[in-house]
C-alpha cells in the first residue's frame, strides 16, 4: 500500500513540476526513483499516463483522468492525517474552484484568500471562466455561478438570493435624463455583455413582464469591460445586484427604472456529490454564504 501512495505522490508530482529530474528534487529522492515509480504505476495500470519528448512531459487523456482520482484520494489522506494529529477537523488539500470572471474576481477570490489565511494545509487554484464548467471532467470541487442552470446532474446549494438590475452612472443620467418607462428604452444607450445576447427581460412592480430588444452601441465579451464602460458615464447596464450593491452604495451608480428588475438569479454552488462533502467545500460553501450576506447595499427581498 506505502509504495502505491509513493507511485501516485510521485505521478502527480512530476505533472505539478514539469519533469522527472524536477520531481525527484522536490521529492528528496533520486531521478531513478522516480522513473520506476512512474513506470510501476504505468504497468499496473496498463496505460501510459504520461507523453514524453526531448523537451516536454504532458499527462495523456488517461493520465489526467488518474490525475483528478489522485488528487481527492490523497487529498481525503491527509485530511484524516489531520485529523489524527490535532484531535480536529482542519480543511487540507486543494481546492478547485470555478467562478465567472466579475464575480469570482469580486467576491469569490476574497473568500478564498481568507480560507488559505486560517487554513494552513489548504491550497486554491481559482479558475474564472463564464462558461459553465464540467465538475467531473476539469477534477473541480465547487462551481460558483449566477442562476441556477437549467439541468444539471450535481448537487446545487443557494449561497445567496440575486437578482439583476438596471444601473447606470449618475453622469449618464444627467446628461440624459432618467429613464421613467421601459417604452423610453429607444431614447438611451444600452451596453451589452455577450455576443447574440437575447433581449432583456424586466420584470415591473405588478409583476407583468416586458422585453427590451436593448440594441447596443457599446458590447463586450468581459462583463468588466461593461462595468467600466458603465462607471465612465457610457450607458446603461444590466446586471447582477450582488455586483453593484457596492457602486450603488458609494454613489457610482443609481438604479435605472428601480421598480423593475430581471427576476431572479441566485448565486449557487454546484458539487459532485452530497455523500462525504469534503471539508474544504464545506468552509468555502459556508464562507461564501456569510460574506454575500455581509454584501453592503444589498437590497435584501
Amino acid at each position: 500500500m506505502l509504495d502505491d501512495l509513493n507511485e501516485l505522490r510521485t505521478f502527480r508530482e512530476i505533472l505539478a513540476r514539469g519533469s522527472l529530474s524536477s520531481a525527484a528534487r522536490s521529492m528528496g529522492v533520486a531521478l531513478t526513483v522516480v522513473s520506476k515509480r512512474l513506470a510501476s504505476l504505468e504497468r499496473r495500470t496498463g496505460t501510459r499516463l504520461i507523453n514524453r519528448t526531448t523537451r516536454a512531459l504532458s499527462a495523456t487523456e488517461e493520465g489526467n483522468r488518474l490525475l483528478v482520482d489522485i488528487e481527492r484520494a490523497l487529498d481525503a489522506i491527509a485530511a484524516g492525517e489531520e485529523r489524527l494529529a490535532s484531535g480536529r477537523d482542519e480543511p487540507v488539500g486543494t481546492l478547485r474552484v470555478s467562478a465567472p470572471v466579475s464575480f469570482g474576481r469580486r467576491h469569490v477570490a476574497p473568500v478564498l484568500a481568507k480560507l488559505v489565511t486560517r487554513h494552513p494545509r489548504l491550497s486554491v487554484r481559482l479558475r474564472l471562466d463564464d462558461r459553465l464548467a464540467d465538475l467531473v471532467g476539469e477534477g473541480l470541487d465547487v462551481a460558483i455561478r449566477i442562476g441556477a442552470p437549467a439541468d444539471s446532474s450535481a448537487m446545487m446549494r443557494k449561497l445567496a438570493d440575486n437578482r439583476r438590475i438596471l444601473v447606470a452612472a449618475p453622469t449618464y443620467l444627467d446628461r440624459n435624463g432618467h429613464l421613467t418607462s421601459p417604452g423610453e428604452a429607444a431614447k438611451h444607450v444600452f451596453l451589452r455583455y455577450g455576443d447574440n445576447a437575447p433581449a432583456w427581460r424586466l420584470i415591473g412592480p405588478d409583476g407583468a413582464g416586458v422585453e427590451l430588444a436593448a440594441p447596443a452601441r457599446l458590447q463586450a465579451d468581459n462583463g468588466d469591460v461593461v462595468h467600466d464602460w458603465a462607471l465612465a458615464g457610457m450607458g446603461i447596464m444590466l446586471k447582477s445586484e450582488l455586483d453593484v450593491a457596492e457602486d450603488i452604495a458609494a454613489g457610482r451608480f443609481e438604479r435605472v427604472l428601480p421598480g423593475w428588475h430581471g427576476g431572479p438569479s441566485p448565486v449557487v454552488a454546484l458539487y459532485p456529490s452530497a455523500r462525504h462533502l469534503p471539508l474544504k467545500t464545506r468552509a468555502l460553501l459556508d464562507g461564501m454564504t456569510m460574506y454575500l450576506a455581509s454584501t453592503p447595499g444589498l437590497e435584501r427581498t
